[in-house]
């Protein structure tokens, strides 16, 4: 694992890291809530007329803002932007039957790795493209005293989102005006994952999905695990080698 710590401090032009804070993606990291969303974004799209949709196309999509992803759909089958009212019915929709099909749970290994960041130090700060009431309002449930509005970097705050770098510069930001170096990010998305590599953090991929590695590798995944288990149970090494390895 040395080497893709030294790739990343190379590539970048840093001579080690200097970790503060950890930035957490929402869906698919810390909620299993993908394959809900997945479902109500096909489900909204095909009662709206919309045939070139897969319910396995919006786990690409994942992280980009809901605006995005419903005007990406109708420019591509209707040759135009969506109008305002067109994103507030669409979106609308969308969230009703995400609500009737998001179970709730949360992805196994999140806990302790929230945990086990706290217990080492580090802040935990969430970026996330998501403007889901229905998650954002439990987060503090699942994970008490874990994040705050200082702390949270959601669709409300950007302009751009991913796969832009905004979402992840305003994490550094509400981590403490970090440097790139003084952060890991923890993403299943290639949109995430490419907005994150972009803003110059180290970024941790989980493949939760059911999307090829590759993807994720190619969009700029530092690192690739099958599972929140396995970055657990690699977790102290880790952070071993991030206070230890110079370049």
């Amino acid at each position: 694992m040395i080497d893709y710590l030294k790739k990343y401090l190379n590539r970048n032009g840093y001579s080690n890291f200097d970790l503060k804070a950890v930035l957490f993606d929402m869906d698919g990291v810390l909620y299993n809530s993908m394959p809900a969303h997945a479902q109500s974004w096909q489900e909204t799209m095909v009662e709206y007329g919309f045939e070139t949709t897969t319910a396995e196309e919006f786990f690409l999509h994942e992280g980009r803002v809901a605006d995005a992803t419903i005007d990406m759909i109708y420019e591509r089958e209707r040759g135009r932007k969506a109008t305002k009212e067109e994103i507030k019915d669409v979106y609308a929709r969308k969230t009703e039957l995400f609500v009737k099909y998001n179970t709730g749970a949360t992805i196994e290994g999140s806990h302790d790795i929230i945990e086990f960041v706290k217990q080492r130090g580090l802040l935990p700060v969430l970026v996330t493209g998501s403007g889901q009431a229905a998650l954002l309002n439990k987060l503090n449930d699942e994970f008490p005293n874990t994040f705050n509005s200082d702390t949270m970097v959601t669709a409300f705050d950007v302009e751009i989102g991913k796969p832009n770098p905004e979402p992840f510069l305003k994490g550094l930001h509400k981590g403490g005006n970090l440097k790139g170096n003084q952060a890991i990010a923890i993403e299943n998305a290639p949109l995430g994952t490419e907005s994150a590599h972009k803003a110059g953090v180290f970024t941790i991929v989980v493949n939760t999905g059911p999307l090829d590695p590759q993807v994720m590798w190619d969009a700029g995944a530092d690192i690739v695990f099958d599972s929140m288990n396995e970055l657990y149970d690699k977790l102290p090494e880790l952070l071993k080698l991030f206070r230890e390895v110079t370049v």
